[in-house]
């Protein structure tokens, strides 16, 4: 087990890569909570917004899980499968900010997404560069 990602094996296809699913990373809602504490005093209403987005960012971090198979990205709160992209639609991705990664952009066929970095940002670009090289 590499550090960032765990691997789970996967029965479908027993030739093909594993599936690997990415360990939660709290730096953003952490820095956000953090962030917020002295805001508080001076700017009560932004201090707030930031710590109930910091702590909603939390929450997703807990209870959201990223797994990497051989066709697709999968997006999972606990057991449950809420969101799928396969691969052969995406279009190009990219990771802002590189010294500090926060954002993860994706493009497929018919729509963008953003996400936040909640995951470990290193096991999520090795994982995008070996399943779905950029164009």
């Amino acid at each position: 087990m590499k550090s960032g990602f765990k691997t789970v094996t996967s029965s479908f296809a027993p030739n093909s890569t594993s599936t690997v699913e990415l360990k939660p990373s709290y730096n953003i809602p952490v820095v956000l909570v953090l962030t917020a504490i002295p805001l508080l005093v001076v700017q009560p209403l932004v201090g707030l917004a930031l710590a109930l987005f910091g702590l909603f960012l939390m929450f997703q971090a807990l209870t959201l899980r990223l797994q990497f198979t051989t066709t697709d990205l999968d997006i999972y709160r606990g057991e449950k499968l809420i969101r799928r992209f396969p691969y052969q639609e995406w279009q190009n991705w990219r990771i802002f900010w590189n010294g500090v990664p926060i954002l993860f952009y994706f493009k497929e066929i018919k729509s963008i997404h953003f996400l936040p970095i909640l995951f470990d940002p290193n096991a999520l670009k090795t994982c995008l560069e070996q399943r779905c090289p950029r164009i």
